[in-house]
């Protein structure tokens, strides 16, 4: 659901978290628009027996509200996993096939909405909560003010120098100006940056040094935090190195320079063994990079088990509101979040103009519902307001630093806000502590986070608002050309659909 007083455009800014929903009550769903069709229904089933994660959202984000929702849960016999009262988003895990109707005849007055997170059977089972119902984030976790980093900071005003090794081979850096930003600032290792994904390599030589150990966490626990030592390690994915070998790989003498490559990286796995990021996960990854006052998160994925979300179908409304209060909550605190605007070569702007036959993607392929979608349906985090929507471009013609958007790479008129190289991109990767090339949106939007990290290094007490405004219109230009295939890009050089305001540009973040 969009806030009523926000724009696409506009960064959250949420004076309270009471929301009622414009989109869904009271767990009853309706059309986005008297105009638009249904989107096609999806049945989650919940048979009795089954354990099924659910979202329940609070009318009022407060802690007593989350306590009557709690209340509610145990009630229609489930167990609470995690309380969020700063959002009022209680995780819960029940047996009961009844269980969403029941839980809102016990909570009729706390209670906004509620929805199972998935298609499946939960896989890692219920968390032990020892009969607390509040965990690690919630009430019971004192919430610090952000900390300063106390090592060296030479490198913030005079960076070496001297070339890494393949640094010469990164022509995504030459096409954002990076390597032209590095004779200006490195960055400060007073910012940090949130790189919810599959985990970081820890003891890789181009990434072990920036990686912040005490803030690191693995939200893949059924949406509890698990602060375990090596929970936030990669275990079956090497995507997240390599997303952070993009942002801050370290100026060392080893291998590639990140975009920011003295700012310090959180590793927040939201990624599981399978390569699903559940609702409960993204919810528990936003609220962490608040609580812990990051200063900008990087989301290289869509959160499963739908590549868009229908605001008109009850299970898919409250999970996607639970994801908009974390990231509404979050920014609120002064974190700004990039996202890759997805793979799918489609227009995020004209929903109508396709279907969506890849959904929920926690099933066989034979489990696909062809599904109808309407302007209510939407990719999360990426068409969430506040978050910076990022299109990928390869170099184009070979050699050069032209560019055209990506084949792969989605794109919409008023959807897109900045653009940058995401097509073959070399990086870290796990194996052999080595280095590989990768493509995909994914891969662009570290660029716009890095760059995002240099930009509050030499701006300290810009707003998340005041930075994505200033991304904004620093970007360059990028028209959008002749093509004689594929889709049409439409829309001024200044905001397009293939581009949105262009080119995001390093330079100018620290100039």
């Amino acid at each position: 659901m969009r806030h009523p007083c926000l724009t696409r455009r506009g960064v959250v800014a949420v004076a309270s978290l009471a929301l009622a929903s414009t989109a869904a009550f009271g767990g009853v769903a309706v059309a986005a628009s008297d105009a638009e069709p249904v989107s096609t229904p999806v049945t989650i089933k919940t048979p009795d027996g089954q354990l099924t994660s659910y979202v329940v959202n609070a009318r009022i984000a407060n802690p007593g509200q989350t306590r009557l929702v709690e209340t509610a849960v145990k009630a229609a016999g489930g167990v609470v996993v995690q309380s969020w009262p700063q959002i009022g988003v209680v995780i819960a895990h029940s047996k009961v096939s009844t269980f969403r109707a029941d839980v809102l005849a016990k909570g009729a007055n706390a209670v906004e909405s509620v929805g199972a997170t998935r298609t499946v059977a939960v896989s890692e089972g219920t968390p032990e909560v020892a009969g607390a119902s509040w965990g690690r984030g919630a009430s019971g976790y004192k919430q610090g003010a952000k900390k300063e980093f106390n090592g060296d900071l030479e490198s913030d005003e005079s960076p070496a120098a001297a070339s890494d090794p393949r640094e010469t081979e990164q022509w995504d850096m030459t096409m954002i100006k990076a390597d032209q930003a590095h004779k200006i600032t490195d960055g400060s290792r007073n910012v940090l940056v949130g790189v919810l994904d599959s985990g970081i390599d820890p003891d890789h030589p181009d990434l072990a040094a920036n990686i912040d150990v005490p803030d690191s966490v693995n939200c893949t626990d059924a949406g509890r935090p698990d602060l375990s030592a090596t929970g936030w390690y990669p275990t079956t994915s090497d995507h997240g190195t390599h997303v952070a070998g993009t942002i801050a790989a370290a100026r060392n003498g080893v291998g590639i320079v990140g975009v920011a490559p003295n700012v310090r990286m959180a590793a927040v796995k939201v990624v599981n063994d399978a390569g699903f990021i559940y609702p409960e996960y993204a919810v528990c990854g936003f609220v962490w990079a608040g609580l812990k006052h990051m200063d900008v998160t990087n989301n290289s994925y869509y959160v499963d088990p739908f590549e868009f979300y229908c605001e008109d179908q009850p299970d898919q409304y409250a999970a996607k509101e639970a994801v908009r209060r974390a990231v509404a909550w979050s920014t609120e605190q002064g974190v700004v979040h990039a996202a890759a605007a997805g793979n799918s070569a489609r227009d995020l702007s004209d929903k109508s103009s396709f279907k969506d036959t890849t959904s929920p993607d926690d099933q066989p392929a034979s489990g696909f519902v062809t599904r109808t979608l309407n302007s209510g349906c939407e990719d999360i985090p990426t068409e969430l307001d506040g978050v910076v929507t990022v299109s990928s471009v390869q170099r184009f013609p070979a050699g050069t630093t032209q560019s055209r958007l990506s084949s792969f790479s989605n794109r919409g008129l008023g959807k897109i806000d900045v653009a940058a190289p995401g097509s073959s991109i070399l990086s870290t990767i796990v194996t052999n502590n080595g280095y590989g090339t990768k493509s995909g949106t994914s891969m662009a939007s570290p660029h716009v986070a890095g760059v995002l990290a240099l930009m509050k290094s030499v701006h300290p007490t810009w707003t998340p608002a005041q930075m994505v405004e200033k991304l904004r219109q620093q970007a360059d230009d990028k028209a959008c050309g002749t093509t004689t295939a594929g889709p049409v890009c439409v829309g001024p050089v200044e905001d397009n659909s293939f581009f949105g305001e262009g080119m995001v540009d390093a330079l100018d973040a620290v100039s």
